[in-house]
């Protein structure tokens, strides 16, 4: 059986490197190990953007500019979707559906166009199908979710 695609949030990768909150860390962590293994994992540029830009802001300790850079780098192999008209468009039909922020219908625009069953984040209500992507909160659920029969 094929791995679901994940479309993984900003704020999911940035709990990788934080380590004031272990949890979420360690949850974080597991999520991304299982995502790299199965090669499951998506984002989109709008997300390598939001995560350089934040790391360098709150934990300039735990991650050097170069140190990112490097992590942009390896997240180059999960295929970020560069966001296109297409997929603005897809966004604003979804942000007027579901009444969510612009930036939340971007991602799930980006998770569409990925073909992504599911999308980790903590910021959308938890198992809500949000025009067939699962939202999946990855504090409340483990990565073992990817291996439960359906």
């Amino acid at each position: 059986m094929k791995s679901p695609l994940v479309f993984v949030d900003t704020n999911v990768l940035l709990y990788v490197v934080d380590d004031r909150e272990i949890d979420k860390r360690d949850r974080a962590r597991a999520w991304m190990a299982i995502c790299w293994a199965r090669r499951s994992g998506r984002i989109s540029t709008q997300v390598l953007n939001e995560f350089y830009w934040n790391v360098g802001k709150k934990f300039t300790s735990a991650l050097s500019r170069g140190d990112a850079r490097a992590e942009v780098r390896r997240y180059q192999h999960w295929q970020p979707w560069v966001i296109d008209h297409a997929t603005v468009e897809s966004a604003w039909a979804v942000e007027s559906r579901y009444r969510l922020s612009y930036w939340d219908a971007l991602m799930v625009a980006a998770a569409q166009q990925q073909g992504c069953e599911l999308l980790l984040t903590e910021d959308l209500q938890h198992d809500q199908v949000i025009d067939g992507v699962r939202v999946i909160n990855p504090f409340r659920v483990g990565p073992e979710l990817l291996t439960a029969p359906p």
